[in-house]
């Protein structure tokens, strides 16, 4: 029983050394006033000449992984618009829950 825990943490020990490094996660919301977005909007974080893309879940959630730190830029393709909002990528996880707010038919991203 001894000699199985020991096998057990030694594999776990080794699964996080091989673990990829990386900066961190950007992870959050998008919301149209008090209503989730739809499912599919796609998401970009701009970094230091590199792009990481993904897409809202049916909650309006996003979740991307930036390998670099320091200021990004996230931008939203919403009703063909590219509206966008100034962020910071951390050696660690950050959320940023943001609001879509139309003025005069133009859209802007705000944080909640």
């Amino acid at each position: 029983m001894m000699m199985m825990k020991s096998v057990v943490v030694v594999a776990f020990l080794v699964a996080l050394s091989a673990a990829p490094a990386v900066a961190g996660e950007i992870f959050g919301t998008l919301s149209e006033g008090t209503k989730p977005v739809d499912a599919g909007l796609k998401v970009e974080i701009s970094i230091a000449g590199k792009s990481y893309a993904g897409e809202t879940d049916k909650f309006g959630s996003f979740r991307l992984i930036v390998k670099e730190k320091g200021k990004c830029t996230l931008t939203v393709r919403y009703k063909n618009q590219s509206p966008s909002f100034q962020l910071v990528s951390y050696d660690k996880a950050a959320r940023y829950d943001l609001v879509l707010e139309a003025t005069d038919g133009k859209y802007s991203l705000r944080r909640k």
